[in-house]
């Protein structure tokens, strides 16, 4: 298969906008693609040209462009999994008070698609479009323990709870699996607390995950099977509107 340079560049430039959340400069993009300024300033002003990246006219940084934004949503609004899921999630949030969470296997990570904020003014919010680990996210583990394909890579520590042995991680997705949901114990975010349970598509495959997530202090130890009967009773209900017969 032949690769065309330039262009594999520009959509690596692509990926590093995107986990610059300052934005990067011509210098920074030249040293990681391995090419001159001129070159990175190039490949930079046309994609600035199309409206996928923009520089800051104080800074001088490049950051993604609003063309990017315009794509993600339009391959978001393709997806019946979110329209589905969203009157769903919706529910979620009003019965549990927490926010609620929508996400599908990736490239090796939960990528969520759709979201519903808590009401409270102390919440946890993830935004649509973030890849968030396999081993250490209540939606991940759920998506790692129910897709034959998913894997995972590497198991970097965020907290001191995040389980970083290899054997371990297997004896928890077991556990995953037999019990039906997964929690995320302050192992992603120090002082948040996840849950979250498969949801089915027609073919009885996991299709995607839905999950709760809020400051460890309200989904405490006490709450937790409450808001696990909740979700696993509305990730049951979403997946049989999908046409699963679980």
């Amino acid at each position: 298969m032949t690769i065309i340079q330039s262009l594999a560049r520009g959509l690596e430039i692509l990926d590093l906008l995107a986990d610059a959340e300052q934005g990067m400069g011509i210098g920074e993009f030249a040293t990681h693609l391995n090419v001159d300024k001129s070159s990175a300033s190039r490949l930079l002003h046309t994609l600035a040209s199309y409206g996928y990246a923009e520089q800051g006219a104080d800074t001088r940084r490049f950051t993604l462009g609003p063309r990017v934004v315009t794509l993600s949503n339009r391959v978001l609004n393709r997806m019946p999994l979110r329209d589905h899921a969203h009157p769903f999630l919706r529910r979620l949030t009003h019965e549990t008070g927490e926010c609620s969470h929508l996400a599908i296997l990736s490239q090796g990570k939960a990528l969520y698609i759709d979201q519903m904020e808590s009401p409270s003014i102390l919440r946890v919010e993830t935004e649509i479009g973030t890849m968030s680990p396999l081993h250490c996210t209540a939606l991940g583990k759920v998506l790692l323990a129910f897709n034959r394909h998913a894997q995972v890579e590497s198991m970097p520590a965020f907290t001191p709870r995040t389980i970083t042995d290899p054997e371990a991680l297997k004896l928890h997705i077991d556990q995953v699996r037999r019990q039906g949901y997964a929690t995320d114990d302050e192992e992603h975010v120090p002082g948040v607390r996840c849950i979250a349970a498969p949801v089915y598509g027609f073919n009885g495959r996991v299709v995607g995950a839905i999950g709760i997530s809020g400051p460890a202090g309200r989904v405490s130890y006490e709450k937790l099977p409450e808001l696990t009967e909740k979700l696993i009773t509305l990730a049951d209900e979403l997946s049989r509107r999908l046409g699963s017969a679980r």
